[in-house]
């Protein structure tokens, strides 16, 4: 049934609900010191007053500082990828076969999720992080090309290889434009931008993309 949370056995609902609550409280406080400070500047204990908590709770939760910074990254993240997927999905299911026009789709969702989480997203854009975050960052870039490579059906060569690189490079900086953006209409100037860019680049795909305008409604997303 929908609203249903699944609780893990021996868990109450209320005590669920309460840690999820924590969870997100420590986090939304990490995000503002975080923000303010950068990561190395950052304390623990500035976290901890922030949210209201214990320095017991946010170790219970997380582990320390570094852990957190993570559970912010892996949000965002996760966020971004499901908006991406739901955009594909939602043209998919509206009749979309061609692999750019799916591309160009996902990346609308993309760079419309960046304008709307730019709080938590502007944290990774050139920003101090714990060690391994830079590792980390180059694995899910990998992943990412990855993504897109299937769903571009480019061949596995150098050209194939090549094109995958820059349309992908291209959606990564407009988000960096995107989340810099002082308001929404210079955010979405952005987006069409990057979309006319993917359109004329990702031509010797044999693909035309007819670029929807940016104050056109974006497609159902699928149920």
């Amino acid at each position: 049934m929908p609203g249903d949370v699944e609780v893990p056995p021996g868990r109450s609902p209320w005590k669920w609900s309460r840690t999820g609550e924590t969870r997100r409280v420590l986090l939304d406080a990490a995000r503002a010191v975080f923000a303010e400070r950068g990561f190395a500047d950052a304390a623990v204990a500035e976290v901890v007053e922030r949210a209201g908590s214990s320095v017991g709770s946010l170790y219970h939760h997380f582990g320390g500082k570094s852990e957190l910074f993570l559970a912010l990254w892996e949000d965002w993240q996760g966020s971004q990828e499901q908006r991406a997927a739901r955009a594909v999905a939602a043209a998919r299911a509206a009749g979309e076969t061609r692999p750019l026009a799916l591309f160009v789709a996902g990346a609308r969702g993309f760079l419309r999720g960046s304008w709307e989480g730019r709080a938590v997203g502007g944290l990774f854009v050139d920003a101090d992080g714990p060690p391994g975050f830079e590792l980390m960052r180059r694995r899910r870039a990998s992943e990412w090309l990855r993504q897109n490579a299937v769903l571009l059906r480019t061949p596995d060569d150098a050209l194939g290889r090549l094109t995958v690189s820059v349309l992908t490079q291209v959606i990564g900086e407009a988000a960096r434009e995107v989340m810099g953006s002082r308001t929404r209409r210079e955010a979405e100037a952005v987006t069409e931008a990057a979309i006319a860019m993917i359109d004329r680049l990702g031509a010797g795909l044999g693909d035309e993309v007819s670029a929807r305008p940016a104050d056109a409604p974006s497609p159902p997303a699928p149920r």
